[in-house]
């Protein structure tokens, strides 16, 4: 298996584990108060990371287009913890979580549009398995 895999996996384990803690943790409070607190978690947690790997640079240094859209993607990431714990806050985890995940076939329509990513048999029959679940899931 290629090490990006791996990565990815991590990432669907550790997405899992946020819905259910995310839920359990919103429940006393405000969504929007919860998601203030956990980014302020991830910023301190990715900031000693970033500090115990001596990988610190000037964010003056880094070129105009990566920042701008770093600072692009960190919006979006704001906008959809917002509507993330505000879904946990109003309906259960077992199906806010699924429906979320069809954030994966909004990345893949616009790795097509936008980065030329090849639309293969596989990646979209992947894609509609994936919709047809949140689907089911979903709907009533």
């Amino acid at each position: 298996m290629q090490n990006w895999v791996y990565f990815a996996l991590g990432s669907a384990f550790f997405a899992g584990l946020t819905a259910i803690f995310g839920k359990i943790g919103v429940s006393g409070i405000n969504s929007n108060l919860a998601t203030l607190l956990r980014t302020m978690v991830v910023l301190i947690f990715s900031g000693g990371i970033v500090w115990a790997g001596g990988e610190w640079l000037n964010p003056a240094k880094i070129p105009g287009k990566t920042l701008t859209f770093l600072v692009l993607s960190a919006l979006a990431t704001g906008a959809s913890w917002l509507c993330y714990y505000r879904a946990l806050q109003l309906g259960p985890a077992s199906k806010v979580a699924p429906v979320d995940k069809l954030g994966v076939l909004f990345a893949m329509l616009f790795a097509f549009i936008f980065l030329g990513e090849k639309a293969d048999r596989k990646t979209v029959s992947g894609g509609l398995l994936i919709l047809a679940g949140a689907l089911v899931i979903a709907l009533k």
